[in-house]
């Protein structure tokens, strides 16, 4: 018997096939079979489509920090300095370089014998070729001196000249490369409240830098057998090591010399007018001492225009005249205690600071006219100057 089928029979089986070739394609062949899709031609869209059920919105996060070349702006700069605190700032800036530290080697007599002494302070540089000024007592006796610069590079210094009577002293380093020099300002112009700013090297422990005020102007101490005047006062700390420093203004000029505290006292520290340092430096670098004229009169107080107010004083500048020896070019000339010295060779006498400056300008036996005011009235004396004894 022979079985046939029926063209509606075979055309059920043929879309039966065809439906289950499509079923094990899309389910089975995909889990274990994983690649077939992509090496054939792609995912089918079946594999890309989203997901029936809704998604939540994501939560917001704290946006990541920006990236160079990021369309996120960079976080603002920090304030500049402004006022004082940048003025500070600039000083220092412009000082700072030429302030070395001075360390120093002595040999100190003791009850048992000789002994090394280490000392240290600091130096105000003053012209590129290596000339440095300082304190006496920072360099007085001693056998090596190794200055060392702010960028660390160390030298080895030997003494120009000293002068025991200012408490001044100039050094020399032979360096392969040209200095910062400081520039030097002029001190006969301070004014008690100005800002003063005491920069110094102490120890090898790096530049320290205090402010405060010019506190007051031609004091005078005592150290040990010697009175040193024409003193710059000021309440910027001047710390043990700083002695040989700088006091600048607010221009960055150096106006003087920090040369010592009152140990008992705070906020009270004096500094060499850079006037005098600048002439006793010159007179140091050119001859090694100091050739110091003399007149033989103790100052007494400066004259300006409240105290010529206050005392009914005829003119309203000037020094007065405290005491005279009698010994002396001044005493053989017949200036006496009470005088108002108003001017030197024609040039006015504003303060003692002008008065020690001009006398600076001298020799000894140079023959100077001196015109001071006695009693209300004006009249010239000429002195011949002398030197002032070591």
């Amino acid at each position: 018997m022979t079985n046939r089928t029926t063209p509606g029979a075979l055309l059920t089986i043929v879309l039966i096939a065809v439906a289950g070739a499509i079923i094990l394609g899309n389910s089975i062949v995909p889990q274990y079979l994983p690649d077939l899709a992509n090496r054939v031609g792609g995912p089918s869209p079946s594999a890309t489509a989203p997901p029936a059920t809704p998604q939540a919105p994501p939560t917001p996060t704290t946006p990541a920090p920006s990236t160079p070349g990021s369309s996120t702006p960079p976080p603002a700069a920090s304030t500049p300095f402004a006022g004082e605190e940048a003025a500070i700032i600039r000083v220092v800036e412009r000082v700072r370089p030429a302030v070395v530290n001075i360390d120093t080697v002595a040999q100190v007599q003791t009850f048992f014998g000789v002994f090394p002494q280490q000392g240290a302070g600091s130096g105000v540089i003053v012209s590129p070729d290596g000339y440095i000024l300082t304190n006496n007592h920072v360099v007085e006796g001693a056998q090596q001196i190794r200055v060392t610069l702010l960028s660390g590079k160390t030298y080895p210094g030997r003494v120009v000249g000293t002068d025991r009577f200012s408490d001044l002293a100039v050094i020399k380093v032979n360096a392969s490369e040209r200095l910062p020099a400081a520039q030097l300002g002029r001190s006969g112009g301070l004014r008690v409240g100005q800002m003063a700013v005491a920069i110094g090297n102490p120890f090898g422990l790096g530049h320290t830098v205090t402010v405060g005020v010019v506190s007051a102007l031609n004091r005078s101490i005592q150290i040990p057998g010697l009175v040193v005047e024409n003193l710059i006062q000021t309440d910027a700390a001047i710390n043990p090591g700083n002695s040989g420093g700088a006091l600048a203004n607010s221009a960055g000029e150096v106006v003087g010399i920090n040369t010592a505290i009152v140990q008992q006292a705070q906020g009270i520290g004096f500094a060499i007018p850079i006037d005098t340092a600048r002439a006793i430096m010159d007179q140091l670098i050119s001859r090694g001492r100091v050739v110091r004229p003399f007149v033989g009169i103790g100052w007494g107080g400066d004259v300006d225009a409240n105290i010529a107010r206050q005392y009914n004083l005829p003119v309203d500048h000037g020094i007065i005249v405290r005491d005279v020896d009698q010994n002396s070019p001044a005493g053989r000339a017949g200036i006496r205690p009470g005088d108002i010295v108003i001017a030197i060779d024609g040039k006015a006498i504003n303060n003692w600071n002008d008065f020690i400056r001009e006398l600076f300008t001298k020799r000894p036996g140079d023959r100077i006219r001196i015109e001071l005011v006695r009693d209300g009235n004006r009249r010239t004396v000429d002195v011949t100057l002398a030197e002032r004894s070591p």
